[in-house]
């Protein structure tokens, strides 16, 4: 469990969305689209995120792969489906690329952050 204070909470709740803007980043540069892209692309998904964040109370323990979990799946469950509407439209492909990737860096920050803490932790003992 990580220490309660809400500076930290907004760190972790912002780790979380610079994850979905990368995501986002990553995919709009592939297509050579501009920063108005990228945020449009991304606002979904952040919204998604932020269901997911809440519904999730991520919060309490922003580490825990739950919270992870809860997050991906407010992106994606929700992130999905706003996207369509805003484009009337919605691959299969683009749909498992944002599953996947979003997801990968979702969870992958708190992969390594739990492995630098480990680590830490380890050699302090």
């Amino acid at each position: 469990m990580t220490t309660a204070t809400p500076t930290r909470h907004a760190s972790w709740i912002a780790l979380d969305a610079a994850a979905v803007l990368a995501f986002a980043a990553l995919g709009r540069a592939s297509h050579a689209e501009d920063l108005a892209g990228t945020l449009l692309t991304a606002a979904p998904f952040v919204a998604g995120a932020a269901v997911g964040t809440l519904a999730g109370r991520t919060w309490r323990d922003p580490l825990a792969w739950r919270a992870g979990l809860a997050v991906w799946a407010g992106a994606v469950v929700i992130g999905l489906p706003l996207r369509a509407a805003a484009t009337g439209r919605l691959p299969l492909s683009f749909a498992i690329v944002a599953t996947v990737a979003l997801g990968g860096l979702v969870l992958g920050w708190r992969a390594v952050l739990r492995l630098l803490l480990r680590s830490r932790h380890s050699r302090a003992n």
